[in-house]
């Protein structure tokens, strides 16, 4: 089985533009990424796709394969069905760009361990261990079914704890895989009413009757989406690199 891993790398965020290339340590964040993902021997290949030429530059300047990408792409996922259309592949991990802290450990846990085509959706989730955590609305909070596909996907606190505590409130993190099949149907298929109410790209397959498979991962990462966050996340590999 052919699994591509891709790393989406968008210039223009609109908290933190340049976000991917930003200094930690000297190396810009885009390369921690794609050390942790290349200590995985899951990936056949791996890509950085980047809708911007500076980006392209210090892959370049880093060794890093990268391919440059439409700037139309409004979500990761598009991005990488345009990857899908370029490089071969059975399956293909979307990695986000701004976890440099991500343990290349969990990427085999949401491959399927029998795949023979079609669509196939899954995402990696986080148990949620403070109140704090569960309110945030840039965590992206998931219930599933008995088989572990997803009913719906909020960044509301869901489910309302209103009858029992005896649960565990889960964000999703980013750290997901697709089937080519599948990346093909979101292309095609407009945009979903409660994937734009909640900008969240798997709400597509859920709204249309895709199964989408979450799988807790006790490795948990930290995602930089503020300097704040940036600022925490050089703390914590320096102190890391000071520990090794």
């Amino acid at each position: 089985m052919r699994i591509i891993g891709v790393i989406p790398a968008r210039y223009e965020s609109s908290r933190m533009p340049g976000k991917p290339i930003a200094d930690i340590l000297g190396r810009p964040m885009i390369w921690w990424v794609y050390q942790q993902v290349k200590k995985s021997p899951l990936f056949s290949e791996i890509i950085v796709a980047t809708d911007d030429e500076r980006i392209l530059e210090k892959c370049k300047e880093y060794d890093m394969k990268a391919i440059l990408t439409s700037k139309q792409h409004d979500t990761p996922t598009s991005r990488l069905y345009e990857v899908s259309t370029k490089i071969e592949g059975d399956l293909y991990t979307l990695i986000m760009g701004d976890e440099p802290l991500v343990d290349e450990r969990c990427f085999s846990l949401i491959v399927p361990e029998v795949f023979s085509g079609g669509y196939y959706v899954g995402a990696l989730t986080n148990v949620l261990t403070s109140p704090t955590e569960v309110i945030d609305f840039s965590n992206q909070k998931v219930v599933t079914n008995s088989k572990r596909e997803t009913l719906f996907i909020s960044r509301s606190p869901i489910p309302y704890p209103k009858g029992t505590l005896d649960f565990q409130y889960e964000k999703v993190t980013g750290v997901q895989i697709f089937s080519k099949d599948a990346l093909s149907f979101y292309n095609a298929t407009p945009k979903s009413i409660l994937e734009k109410a909640e900008e969240n790209d798997l709400m597509r397959f859920v709204e249309n009757g895709i199964p989408v498979k979450m799988t807790v991962s006790n490795y948990k990462t930290v995602s930089v989406d503020t300097p704040k966050d940036l600022v925490l996340v050089r703390k914590l590999l320096e102190e890391k690199n000071d520990s090794v």
